[in-house]
C-alpha cells in the first residue's frame, strides 16, 4: 500500500479499498505461493479417502481369511490323504517291494503325489519318482516332524521334482514304535488358482464399491458447496464495483451472517467511494505511471508518498513521509537522480547501485514531472526498477560465453595443430602418425564430453523448470551404494578406501538417476584430488529437518577464496590441475542444479591441505 502524507491520506485510503488488484499483498506475490485448492475438490477427496482406506481394509481382510481358510483345508485334505497311504502301508510295511506300487497305485486315483519314507530317512515309495533314485529324506523338515510322533507340515521347493510343494506327512507305528512316515504333497500350481479365483472376486467387487463411493462423493460435495459457489460468484460481482448487487440469503444458517456482511460492506464502500471523486485525480496520477518502486517527491523535495516495493527498497518506514528526501535517502546517486528531476523538464534516467549486507542492488530509475489534470506541477515521480538480475544475468552470460569458448578453444587448437602437422607430412611416419591420432581421440573425447555435460546440465534445468523431475520417498543407502560402486574402479587405481555411513531406514524424497549422478561427481572429484591411499567417507543422517549427505575426503581442499563461486559453471580453483585430471569443470554446477531440483541445496566446507566436505541437503519423506 502507499505510505502517504497530508492531503493524499484520505484519497490513498479510498483508493485501496476500490484498486485493492493494483496493490497486491506480500503474501499474493512469488512464484512459492501456492494456489488454494477448492473446497468441493478437498470434500470430494476426503470422501474418497475415506472411502478407498475402508475398502482396502475390508479387501485385504477378506483375502487373508480365504487364504488362511483354503490353505487349512489344503492340509487337512493332505493330512486325510496321508493317513489313508499309513493305514494301507502298515500293513504291507513288511513287504518293502510292494510298498512303492502303492503309492503309485493312490497316487494315480487321488492326483496327489504319495511318499513312504523309513525311519532311517530311505524313500521306500514314491507315485512321481524311482525311490531307488531319491535322496535321503531325514532331513525333511515334515519328515522329521511325522518322524517324531506329530503331523509334519512344510512349503517348500522340492529338488525332486522342481516345483513349490505343500507337504504334509504322519506318522506310521508299529507295535507302538515310529517304523517310517507317509507324506502327501500337492504343486502351489493346483493351491493358488482357486485364491486367484476367490482374489479377483473380492476386488472386482471393491472397485464397484469404489465407484458408487465416487459418486456419492461427487454429489455430497455438490451439496454443500453449492451455497458458498453462490456467495463466491455474488462477491466477485462485488469485486468488480457492482454495489447495488444483494446476495441472495441462503439456506444455510451458518452461511446466512456471512451473506449479511457482504450486503453491509457493499452498502459501506459504496458511500465512501461517493465521498472520495474530488480526491482520486492525485491518486490516479500517480497509480497511471507506477511501474514498480514509486516514490513522490514535492517541489521542495520533501516525500510525499511511496508505495510498499519503494519501502522495502530504500527501507523506508510510513514515519519518514513528509520528510526531505535527503534525510531519509542516504544514496548519493539516488539524491543526484531527484535534485535532477526536480530540476529538468524532461524525463531523467540514471542507474543507482545500493549497497546491503547481502551485496549490492542494482535500481534503475525513471524520473518524470508530476502534474494534475490542470497540468499544475505536484512534484515529480520516481520509478525505480530492479535490474540486479538482469545485470547477473548479463554477466554471468558473458562469463558463460568466454569459459565456453576458453573450453573449447584449447581442444579445437590442439586437433588443428595435429591435423595439420599429419596433412604436412606426418602421415608418413607411421609411429608419430599414431600418436598424433590418438592425441586428436583424446581432445575429442574431451570435446564430447564437455557437450554432454552441457546438454544434461540444460536438460536438468529445463525438467525442472517444467516440473517434469519426479521426486518419489526412497531408502537413500542403495543410491549411496550404486554410487560408490561406479567410482569403485577409480578408487581402487589410487588405493583410496571408499566408506558408506548411512542407517538402512533412512528415506529422503528424491529421483534415483540424477541424485546417483551428483553423487558420483561429488565422489569422482574426491577421489580425483585426494591422494593415494587416503580415505572418501560418504555419510547421511536427518538433520534440522533435512536429510544431509556428506561427501569427505583428505584431499588438497579449496581457498577460501574460491567457495563462494565453485559452483558456476567452467570455474576452476586451479584450472591447470582440473584439465590434467580430466575434467570439464561443469560438474559442480550439474550437482547444484540437480540439488534444486530436489528441492534442496549443496554447501562445502573446506580447509587447504586437509580436505573438503560437500554437503547436499535433501527433503525427507
Amino acid at each position: 500500500m502507499w505510505k502517504p502524507c497530508a492531503a493524499w491520506a484520505t484519497a490513498s485510503k479510498s483508493e485501496a479499498a476500490r484498486a485493492g488488484s493494483r496493490f497486491p499483498s506480500p503474501e499474493m506475490k512469488g512464484p512459492d505461493a501456492m494456489r488454494p485448492r477448492r473446497l468441493f475438490t478437498q470434500l470430494t477427496l476426503s470422501f474418497l479417502a475415506v472411502a478407498v482406506l475402508g475398502v482396502a481394509a475390508a479387501t485385504w481382510i477378506s483375502t487373508r481369511i480365504w487364504r488362511h481358510f483354503h490353505l487349512t483345508q489344503t492340509m487337512a485334505d493332505l493330512e486325510a490323504q496321508a493317513r489313508f497311504l499309513a493305514h494301507l502301508a502298515q500293513e504291507r510295511w513288511s513287504q518293502a517291494e510292494g510298498l512303492d506300487e502303492l503309492c503309485k497305485q493312490v497316487g494315480r486315483a487321488t492326483g496327489v503325489r504319495l511318499t513312504l519314507v523309513a525311519a532311517d530317512g530311505r524313500v521306500l515309495g514314491d507315485s512321481l519318482r524311482n525311490p531307488r533314485t531319491m535322496e535321503n529324506h531325514a532331513d525333511r523338515r515334515e519328515i522329521r516332524g511325522a518322524l517324531a510322533g506329530q503331523v509334519g507340515m512344510h512349503m517348500r521347493l522340492s529338488p525332486t521334482v522342481g516345483l513349490d510343494m505343500t507337504y504334509v506327512a504322519v506318522p506310521i507305528t508299529a507295535d507302538g514304535r515310529v517304523v517310517g512316515a507317509a507324506r502327501a504333497a500337492l504343486p502351489a500350481t493346483a493351491v493358488n488358482p482357486p485364491l486367484r479365483q476367490v482374489y479377483s472376486q473380492v476386488i472386482l467387487g471393491a472397485l464397484v464399491i469404489l465407484a458408487l463411493a465416487a459418486g456419492l462423493s461427487l454429489w455430497l460435495s455438490r451439496r454443500l458447496t453449492r451455497p458458498l459457489e453462490e456467495i463466491r460468484r455474488g462477491a466477485e460481482r462485488l469485486g468488480r464495483g457492482d454495489l447495488s448487487l444483494k446476495l441472495p440469503t441462503p439456506e444455510v444458517e451458518e452461511l446466512v451472517s456471512l451473506a449479511d456482511t457482504l450486503n453491509s460492506m457493499a452498502e459501506q464502500l459504496n458511500e465512501r467511494i461517493t465521498t472520495i471523486q474530488e480526491q482520486r485525480r492525485e491518486q490516479e496520477a500517480i497509480l497511471a505511471s507506477m511501474v514498480e518502486g514509486v516514490l513522490a517527491v514535492d517541489p521542495r523535495g520533501r516525500l510525499l508518498s511511496f508505495n510498499r516495493t519503494a519501502a522495502a527498497l530504500l527501507h523506508l518506514t510510513p514515519e519518514m513521509a513528509g520528510r526531505n528526501i535527503t534525510e531519509v535517502v542516504r544514496n548519493p546517486d539516488l539524491q543526484w537522480c531527484i535534485t535532477r528531476a526536480l530540476a529538468a523538464t524532461e524525463p531523467v534516467e540514471a542507474e543507482v547501485t545500493l549497497r546491503e549486507d547481502e551485496g549490492e542492488r542494482i535500481l534503475q530509475a525513471h524520473g518524470t514531472t508530476l502534474r494534475d489534470s490542470r497540468q499544475v506541477v505536484l512534484g515529480v515521480l520516481i520509478v525505480l526498477h530492479d535490474i540486479t538480475r538482469l545485470r547477473r544475468l548479463e554477466i554471468a552470460r558473458r562469463d558463460f560465453v568466454a569459459n565456453v569458448s576458453h573450453e573449447l578453444k584449447t581442444p579445437v587448437t590442439s586437433i588443428k595443430g595435429f591435423v595439420e602437422t599429419l596433412l604436412e607430412g606426418a602421415l608418413q611416419d607411421p609411429q608419430h602418425a599414431e600418436e598424433f591420432l590418438r592425441i586428436i581421440s583424446r581432445q575429442v573425447d574431451r570435446l564430447h564430453q564437455i557437450i554432454e555435460d552441457l546438454l544434461s546440465l540444460s536438460r536438468i534445468e529445463q525438467e525442472a523448470e517444467q516440473g517434469r523431475i519426479m521426486l518419489h520417498g526412497r531408502r537413500l543407502r542403495p543410491v549411496l551404494q550404486a554410487a560408490l560402486h561406479t567410482c569403485g574402479d577409480r578408487a581402487r587405481e589410487k588405493e583410496i578406501t571408499l566408506e558408506l555411513s548411512c542407517p538402512a531406514e533412512l528415506r529422503a524424497r528424491l529421483n534415483d538417476t540424477l541424485l546417483e549422478q551428483a553423487l558420483v561427481n561429488l565422489i569422482d572429484n574426491a577421489i580425483k584430488y585426494s591422494g593415494p591411499q587416503s580415505r572418501v567417507t560418504v555419510e547421511a543422517a536427518q538433520e534440522d529437518g533435512w536429510v544431509a549427505v556428506r561427501v569427505r575426503d583428505q584431499g588438497i581442499g579449496i581457498p577460501k577464496e574460491h567457495l563462494p563461486r565453485l559452483f558456476e559453471r567452467f570455474y576452476r580453483v586451479d584450472p591447470g590441475r582440473s584439465r590434467k585430471a580430466g575434467g570439464t569443470g561443469l560438474g559442480l554446477a550439474i550437482v547444484k542444479h540437480i540439488a534444486q531440483a530436489h528441492g534442496g541445496k549443496v554447501t562445502v566446507e573446506s580447509i587447504p591441505g586437509q580436505g573438503s566436505v560437500f554437503t547436499l541437503l535433501l527433503q525427507p519423506d
